[in-house]
């Protein structure tokens, strides 16, 4: 799940510090000039993206389920310059800020307190990253306009009550040369909605195409380097009835497993577990990673459609072995992308799943 960080302005007994230089506060002996004000910013021009509006479930703290109808009504690329005067994780320095505008409608019959369905939204890069989600806390009361950024500043109603509908505006920082691809919210009904952002190119920055093999480190049992030369072969969905033989629990049951196939070979000087694809996740469009799935299958069938890595006995240098790994998605969510990350190695390996995302739609 995305974490929201929530940044509030220092306040010390010496100094009262804005959450925008430039919105300074005025003391009730000071007089505001024409020349103080500061002249309106030009709002960001927004990216063209799909918009229609779709049902959607959201939890409040009490466990309350409510009906909605949310749409992404604006997203806009800000400026880093937009983020100077907020003192920034050192994660997110040198991100690039986005502005998520979304509305919703309550379509339920009670009132909605504290409606903020924001931690469900995601704006996510075309390899399936999702951005940062900051929240601004604007703590000055004697502040003279907003710290918020200009492109930013809906803030919802606290209470919605059945019928009604608002705004709100959420900033996401993503990293510099990537571009948003989808906005998606993660229904709390278990399913994941996805609106796609126009112009976002297949694979990204440092996304390899679906076909291209790749070399990368990692380590043997007892850590010793070893190369591993990797040739993706498919991204495949399957059903839920694949599993029957395993026991699910009730989430589990709501999601779609896809198969992973990946052939190694061991270009390196000291034999390798075959389970390599223990170092293997997926991205998906909506933002999130998904682990590979581990099945208790002592003697058992397995999964015809995605079986055990053959051969199952050590790979020695030069040997290749082909290996299915099975990974859980929500329902409405696709693969954006695949990655390995070898023992040891800094850099994981990602390849786009475009190809079989598109076979999705």
């Amino acid at each position: 799940m995305r974490v929201q960080r929530r940044l509030a302005a220092a306040v010390s007994a010496s100094a009262l510090v804005l959450l925008a230089a430039g919105c300074s506060g005025t003391f009730a002996n000071e007089k505001a000039t024409t020349a103080d004000k500061p002249a309106p910013a030009a709002l960001p021009k927004p990216l063209s993206m799909v918009s229609t509006p779709k049902s959607a479930v959201w939890t409040d703290t009490g466990e309350g389920k409510h009906q909605l109808r949310i749409a992404p009504t604006r997203l806009a690329r800000g400026a880093e310059s937009d983020m100077a005067h907020i003192q920034l994780d050192d994660d997110l320095k040198g991100m690039v800020p986005y502005y998520l505008t979304f509305s919703f409608t309550n379509t339920g019959k009670e009132t909605m307190s504290d409606a903020d369905p924001t931690r469900n939204l995601s704006v996510n890069t075309v390899d399936g990253q999702a951005g940062h989600g900051v929240s601004l806390f604007q703590s000055n009361p004697l502040a003279t306009g907003s710290g918020l950024p200009a492109g930013c500043r809906e803030a919802g109603k606290a209470k919605l009550a059945a019928g009604d509908t608002t705004a709100i505006c959420q900033i996401f920082m993503l990293p510099k040369g990537q571009q948003p691809a989808t906005v998606s919210y993660r229904d709390d009904g278990s399913d994941t909605l996805i609106w796609q952002v126009d112009g976002a190119k297949t694979g990204g920055a440092g996304v390899l195409p679906a076909d291209k093999a790749a070399d990368t480190p990692t380590r043997d049992s007892t850590s010793h380097a070893v190369t591993v030369h990797i040739t993706p072969k498919s991204v495949r969905p399957g059903s839920v009835a694949d599993l029957s033989h395993f026991d699910l629990d009730a989430d589990e049951k709501k999601l779609i497993p896809y198969y992973v196939t990946m052939e190694y070979r061991n270009t390196g000087k000291y034999d390798l577990l075959p389970d390599l694809n223990e170092n293997v996740l997926v991205r998906t469009a909506g933002g999130q990673e998904s682990k590979r799935m581990i099945l208790l299958n002592i003697g058992g069938p397995g999964v015809s459609q995605c079986p055990d890595a053959v051969p199952n006995e050590m790979l020695k240098p030069g040997a290749k072995v082909t290996s299915c790994s099975i990974h859980m998605l929500a329902k409405g969510d696709r693969p954006a992308s695949v990655v390995f990350q070898g023992k040891g190695s800094s850099q994981p390996v990602i390849w786009s799943a475009a190809a079989a995302a598109d076979g999705e739609k």
